[in-house]
Order: C-alpha cells, then sequence, then structure tokens
C-alpha cells in the first residue's frame, strides 16, 4: 500500500531510529536491524537531507518546513517540496519517520 504524503501532516523521527554523525553524513541506524531485510538497511542523509532531518521535531507541519527551507535558501518551492516529499516517502517506507498528526 503506497502512503499518500499531505503536507499538512506533522512528522518525527521514529523512536526506532539512531542517528549518528559521522564526518559529514548522518548515519540513520534501525534499532531493530535485521541484516536480511532490505527495508532494515543503514540510511545515509546527505548534508541537503540533514537540513531538513534536523526541523523534524514532532511539531511543525511538512508543508511549513518547506516554506521554511524555500526562504533560507532562496529555492524554488517546488523544487524544495519535490525533494522533501520523496525524501519523506523514502524515510517512512524505511519506517525512520512517523506521521504524528494530520491538521
Amino acid at each position: 500500500m503506497k502512503k499518500h504524503i499531505t503536507k499538512d501532516a506533522v512528522y518525527a523521527v521514529s523512536d526506532g531510529v539512531v542517528a549518528r554523525k559521522i564526518e559529514n553524513e548522518i548515519i540513520l541506524i534501525p534499532i531493530d536491524i535485521d541484516i536480511r531485510g532490505k527495508e532494515n538497511n543503514l540510511f545515509t542523509l546527505n548534508p541537503a537531507a540533514q537540513i531538513f532531518w534536523k526541523r523534524l521535531n514532532g511539531k511543525k507541519r511538512l508543508k511549513d518546513i518547506i516554506a521554511d527551507l524555500t526562504v533560507e535558501y532562496n529555492s524554488p518551492v517546488g523544487v524544495i517540496e519535490k525533494d522533501v516529499i520523496a525524501l519523506v516517502k523514502e524515510l517512512l517506507k524505511r519506517k525512520l519517520l512517523v506521521e504524528v498528526s494530520k491538521n
């Protein structure tokens, strides 16, 4: 089942993940790691994804985070939105992110 991402939703880091900064990357490590499972592999955040990751506090709506990033980096909203939604989908699929609420 595909998860529909809504920009009014609030997302937070899953309790089942540990994040560690190694050099210039953040490595996300599922606590219940199963080396046989494709979905439970380690996930690396590049510098752009780290900016989004650090804003996940379980209180701010996705559309507000996108708006903040658009202003902060003076980028077109469509570009930021596309990248953020793609990242959210991947993080949800890997159970590294959870939806806290929808407004």
